[in-house]
């Protein structure tokens, strides 16, 4: 049996139900014309979270990923050093000398899973260091995945791959060139050894890099030029009418699509919340029209309470204008390295 022929059987109900419609209601949305963003948070690339989302970006499943700096690096660590890593089966159970122990062997612990700081960090950091000071001396200003893209681009790291390069999503974006955008890359390891070098005086200045209002400008365009076929610069000024009671905004009377773009969300957090506003950021302070995102799934663990804008339901997105009244849109409250595998096999037919 195959896995969407299981998933057809056996996923009838609660979250397995939501699993199912959230993947048909991806397929459809692709063979209604429209395109797929993934918001990827959380640590999915140590998850190894590539052997099935590379094939998903090979065979246009996905158009762009807005991702965690750790995600994005963390590919090309699983992709030079994955057989130095260390699983953990029972790190529930660690004690804090344990723990202590793990750092001293140079073990960084995400959950399970240990990434190795000399065959990972301090692997990819001196090819990537030269990439930043050439930029620096030619006083090119690139975002931080163009760096990597470059730098796997270039090879420096061919010789070093310790996993089938088929499984590295990175890769597979790079070759196609995907829109790619990373906010707040300031948290990670990559952004965190930039930083060092900036402070050590190896590079003039944070400049260098891109950084995320910057991201947030490139993405509004993205969307634009992807909805409408349009560029951003060419779309009217349309000021809303003013609320005669509120004092608020009437919702804008959206243009008509010549496709739309859905939102697949991994996590919570800046991955997410960061690439959904360019819908409202265009609309109430642009003051311009274009489509709201064509669908919605967000897979997550975290609770509908306490103010948690990663455990908000869709229909609060409404309330930001992110999301309309007939926007498809799902909640799969459960472990996304369970639950995207089966969601990506599904809509690829496996």
């Amino acid at each position: 049996m195959r896995i969407s022929e299981f998933i057809e059987r056996h996923y009838r109900h609660f979250n397995a139900a939501a699993l199912r419609d959230a993947a048909d209601a991806y397929s459809a949305h692709l063979e209604g014309g429209g395109r797929m963003l993934l918001a990827m948070a959380g640590a999915m690339s140590t998850a190894e979270l590539g052997l099935s989302l590379a094939e998903m970006i090979r065979r246009d499943k996905v158009h762009a990923i807005c991702c965690t700096g750790a995600n994005l690096e963390e590919d090309v660590f699983n992709l030079v050093a994955h057989d130095h890593y260390r699983r953990i089966p029972h790190y529930r159970n660690l004690t804090p000398q344990m723990e202590k122990d793990l750092e001293r062997r140079g073990l960084n612990r995400v959950t399970d899973t240990c990434i190795p700081e000399a065959e990972a960090f301090r692997a990819v950091e001196k090819p990537l260091l030269e990439i930043w000071k050439r930029a620096d001396a030619a006083g090119e200003r690139l975002f931080p995945h163009e760096f990597l893209f470059r730098l796997l681009g270039e090879g420096h790291l061919e010789a070093s791959y310790q996993i089938d390069p088929a499984d590295s999503w990175l890769l597979a974006a790079a070759e196609r060139e995907l829109p790619v955008f990373v906010p707040g890359w300031e948290d990670s390891t990559l952004g965190n050894v930039f930083t060092s070098h900036v402070l050590s005086g190896d590079l003039s200045g944070f400049g260098v890099a891109r950084g995320g209002l910057e991201y947030l400008a490139e993405l509004a365009r993205w969307y634009v030029r992807t909805t409408l076929e349009k560029d951003l610069d060419a779309l009217p000024v349309v000021r809303p009418p003013v609320e005669p009671l509120g004092g608020g905004l009437h919702a804008m009377e959206v243009a008509d699509a010549v496709r739309t773009v859905g939102f697949f969300q991994i996590g919570g957090g800046i991955a997410g919340d960061f690439p959904i506003c360019v819908v409202p950021m265009i609309h109430q302070d642009l003051q311009r029209s274009c489509p709201y995102w064509g669908y919605f799934c967000q897979i997550s663990d975290s609770t509908t309470s306490y103010g948690s804008y990663s455990g908000a339901i869709p229909s609060e997105k409404i309330t930001w204008g992110k999301l309309d009244l007939e926007t498809p849109s799902f909640v799969i409250e459960s472990d996304a390295t369970i639950v995207a595998p089966l969601i990506f096999a599904r809509v690829l037919g496996w």
